[in-house]
């Protein structure tokens, strides 16, 4: 798998989602990818790095679902 999250399992969060790839280069790439396929914010906070999706109620499950679609491409051309 090229995603990893970066939170205890027992320690997540339900609305927020971090996660990294392991390179920093490919996170980069990652998030400007996203931005351009229309995944807006997913920049991890400046002191941690990586990726957070924050998915709150009035993030549409279609929304959760497009990212997912959108990951697994993503792994699966740069794997």
């Amino acid at each position: 798998k090229l995603f990893k999250g970066t939170v205890r399992k027992e320690d997540r969060s339900l609305m927020n989602v971090p996660f990294i790839t392991g390179n920093e280069e490919l996170d980069a790439k990652f998030v400007k990818e996203a931005k351009e396929a229309g995944f807006e914010n997913l920049k991890g906070h400046r002191t941690v790095g990586g990726m957070r999706a924050s998915i709150y109620n009035a993030m549409p499950i279609e929304g959760v679902e497009k990212l997912v679609e959108f990951m697994k491409k993503f792994e699966a051309e740069n794997a």
